[in-house]
């Protein structure tokens, strides 16, 4: 393991040998509008006590240069390699100084230096999480170290400058300012954060009694006319009234700015009082109601983790999941309580639990609780089992305790533990304490375990009592409902269901509505994680007429079944296919639909035989031609066709002269199709991916949209084009430029691999192998695993990649965790293949 690579003995016997105290933090950053200048200074003072027996210590840093180390007073040479400063001679009670350079990134890791082509302007962020603080300050890289930050920022006159805390001093040279912040209450390193640059910025505020919070959202100053700070600000109000009544606790940070930054690697980021965001929830065009939903859901994850995760934090990755299961869960709960998007739950059942699903279903999967042996392991962990299965699992505890013993249960802790870590066994005190159940079995079958449960249903003889049997491979305790519908004058009708608990692989239900049924569904009400299958009747029934089904949580449910089934190589994907073309036309929850749509695209290009993927494609852009025709003017649905028809076109040329027209004007688009910037960029690159489009009309449209995103999609567009000696420019450029950003380097693999053109690119296996253990030693962690998975080799043979794992046993585990997991996808695609 690299010094880099910090594992959980060796910090845990750091920090049971140090107490930290506080960390201050001087930053000047006046060089960051000069594109030569390629870091900046860094100076930190850390103040902690140190046990009798440790004389020594280490401290992380990962930068252009350790200048200068003071410890007590007293100068000590450099000793650094590049990620930890050897410190000794400590005392009972130690400061620490460490003069310092820090790298600008281009990657989105550490202080993200990003320069708009709108205007020129230069704009600053962190981003930390699990263990870049390093790249910015010296520190104690680990989360159960919680000290009093203080930040110093020396910036360019007139910038913005923020950080956790409010500014208390700023004092303004001739082009340059100084500025101070207030000591942060006890956090970790990783939940630190600063921001600089000219950004646009929206103030108010949220009052409840006594307590007033300064709000603020921000942006790049060319985004200023595309920001929607009102509805921004709505959702926040709501979620800081919702969570302070369910939590009990008041919000504990001060101010709560919210900051949209380009070139982001995650969704968002919950760092205390300076929450970053990526610009994608900034639209610049049209946007459905399912993409403002999941803004605020997104908002509102983030607002949960100023409790679970900030205030009360996890002693090590291992529990990565007391926050963000607890998130994930709590943005779709405050979702459909408190805001327009009462349907929060209908896609969490959709969309969050396929990613869990399917994550729980790699050879790679892990328990929610997980064994986090370092930070590579770390960083692989903010999964769908983390995230998505997590929350899962929160929904069926909540079902078996009862909501309101659930949110006792979470006060006590947060009263418990402010300010401090934790682990399993603390949250569990606290909600046995509150609920009266003993939740250890509990945690055992659902925390502890890996793996999905597949539950579907067996009928009794027709005519008779109606009695079902539930059927669970593998058995595990469950909360959830059967319901019954049958088919009347073309439509689904729900005629009646129970709710029980089970436990064995087979559990009798005794349900009269079940004898004339035409649909009987598991999990009704979605109280469970668990993968549902339909009976054969169950199947005709929604083949016929699922869209007819009035609720959109029971669609979803039966979406999600259909899906899975067909992963899973039961459902021939020519029968998934002519359901979709039947009834997704009639969905009218967008973010299902969204979702239909991308999973059948997936399902043409990935398990549909080779022999007839032409066919198919074909067909599915017809189909969604035809529907972006018939959809309501400026409705969501029109917008999510018209999408995907730029998904279609990429595999088939066949509109190519109508989207052409529809792009240079000289035909008019649907009534009510508005063609924004993304939508332009998705059309012309599928043009360009069958040969329809050159870099002349890449030209063009940039110069119709020079921005920061045009930009990036115009690098795609370009790799996008079928020619051989295009696709090996971008091979070798996505695996040799370093100087390309991570939104060019995801562009630049986008064009790799667009279109169903394997020929073009299947020269390249022997390369892509040759490259991993290389690229995982010299790039970021970050960097490489874009390009181990985005590049992953989609051939006809496991050969290639089975001969590598055995050849690099040997290999950093979460590099083989990677591949593995590639390989589990082409296996997959494989056998569902030949299922056919």
């Amino acid at each position: 393991m690299s010094s880099a690579n910090l594992g959980r003995e060796e910090t845990a016997a750091r920090s049971a040998d140090i107490t930290l105290h506080s960390v201050h933090v001087e930053l000047d950053v006046t060089g960051a509008p000069d594109a030569t200048v390629t870091g900046f200074a860094t100076t930190s003072t850390l103040r902690f006590d140190a046990a009798d027996r440790a004389t020594q210590t280490w401290i992380d840093f990962i930068g252009e240069a350790v200048e200068h180390v003071e410890v007590n007073g007293v100068a000590q040479p450099v000793d650094w390699d590049g990620a930890r400063i050897g410190i000794r001679n400590l005392r009972p009670h130690n400061t620490v100084r460490v003069v310092a350079r820090g790298a600008y990134s281009r990657s989105g890791e550490g202080m993200h230096r990003f320069v708009d082509p709108v205007d020129g302007a230069t704009y600053l962020y962190t981003q930390y999480e699990p263990a870049d603080a390093r790249r910015v300050m010296a520190c104690f890289e680990q989360p159960d170290m919680k000290a009093r930050y203080e930040f110093t920022v020396t910036a360019p006159l007139g910038w913005q400058v923020l950080s956790n805390q409010p500014a208390i001093t700023t004092v303004a040279a001739a082009d340059a300012q100084r500025v101070d912040f207030a000591a942060t209450p006890p956090l970790s390193s990783y939940i630190t954060a600063v921001a600089a640059g000219p950004y646009h910025r929206v103030d108010a505020t949220w009052q409840r009694g006594e307590q007033t919070v300064a709000l603020g959202v921000l942006c790049r100053a060319s985004l200023a006319s595309h920001l929607d700070a009102e509805e921004i600000l709505e959702v926040t109000r709501q979620g800081l009234d919702f969570f302070t009544d369910a939590f009990a606790y008041p919000y504990p940070w001060g101010k709560y700015d919210q900051l949209f930054v380009p070139e982001y690697n995650l969704g968002a980021m919950e760092n205390p009082g300076l929450v970053t965001f990526t610009e994608g929830y900034v639209f610049r065009g049209a946007a459905t109601v399912a993409q403002r939903e999941g803004r605020a859901n997104t908002i509102l994850h983030e607002m949960a983790h100023m409790w679970f995760g900030d205030l009360v934090t996890m002693r090590w990755w291992d529990d990565l999941w007391l926050k963000e299961s607890f998130a994930d869960y709590m943005g779709a709960h405050a979702t459909a309580a408190v805001t327009r998007f009462t349907d929060a739950w209908v896609t969490f059942a959709a969309r969050r639990k396929s990613w869990a699903y399917q994550q729980d279903q790699l050879p790679t999967t892990h328990p929610i609780v997980a064994d986090i042996p370092d930070l590579e392991a770390a960083k692989l962990n903010f999964d769908g089992i983390t995230y998505a299965k997590g929350a899962a699992v929160l929904k069926q505890l909540v079902a078996f305790v009862g909501e309101e013993a659930f949110f006792e249960g979470a006060r006590r802790y947060f009263t418990a533990h402010a300010y401090g870590n934790t682990t399993l066994a603390d949250l569990l005190t606290q909600l046995e304490a509150a609920s009266g159940r003993d939740l250890r079995a509990w945690s055992r079958a659902w925390l502890e375990t890996t793996g999905v449960s597949t539950v579907s249903i067996e009928r009794g003889d027709a005519g008779g009592d109606g009695a079902v049997t539930i059927v669970q491979t593998p058995p595990r305790p469950h909360r959830l409902g059967v319901a019954a519908y049958l088919l009347e004058d073309g439509r689904l009708v729900r005629e009646g269901g129970v709710e029980l608990d089970i436990v064995d692989e087979r559990t009798v239900v005794p349900m009269p509505a079940a004898a004339t049924a035409d649909l009987v569904l598991a999990n009704d009400g979605d109280l469970t994680y668990a993968k549902v299958r339909l009976d054969a009747a169950s199947l005709d029934a929604v083949q016929a007429a699922l869209s007819t089904i009035d609720d959109a949580l029971t669609r979803g449910i039966v979406w999600s079944a259909l899906w899975n089934a067909t992963r899973d190589g039961e459902l021939p994907v020519a029968r998934y296919l002519d359901i979709v073309r039947r009834h997704a036309p009639a969905e009218t929850n967008i973010a299902l639909l969204t979702d239909v749509l991308a999973n059948a695209a997936f399902a043409i290009g990935h398990y549909v035989p080779e022999a007839d993927r032409a066919a198919q494609h074909a067909a599915w852009l017809e189909a969604t031609w035809q529907a972006m025709t018939d959809a309501a003017p400026g409705s969501g649905a029109q917008l999510a066709w018209a999408r995907a028809v730029g998904s279609a076109a990429a595999d088939d040329g066949a509109r190519a002269a109508e989207l052409r027209a529809l792009l240079t004007g000289t035909q008019q688009p649907p009534a009510g199709l508005a063609l924004d910037p993304e939508l332009r960029w998705t059309w012309w690159t599928a043009l360009a991916t069958t040969g329809d489009a050159d870099t002349t009309d890449a030209d063009a449209e940039l110069a119709r949209d020079a921005t920061a995103t045009g930009r990036t999609a115009y690098i795609e567009m370009c790799a996008s084009r079928p020619l051989a000696r295009v696709r090996a420019d971008a091979w070798h450029s996505a695996w040799e430029d370093t100087t390309l950003t991570n939104d060019h380097l995801s562009a630049t693999i986008a064009g790799v691999r667009a279109g169903d053109r394997r020929d073009l690119v299947a020269g390249f296996d022997a390369d892509y192998f040759a490259r991993l253990r290389p690229t995982w030693t010299e790039r970021s962690i970050e960097i490489a695993r874009r390009l181990v998975r985005g590049l992953f080799p989609a051939s006809d043979s496991l050969a290639p990649v089975d001969a590598w794992l055995a050849d690099n046993a040997d290999a950093p585990a979460a590099l083989r965790r990677i591949v593995v997991e590639q390989r589990d996808h082409l296996a997959r695609d494989l056998r569902v293949r030949a299922a056919q």
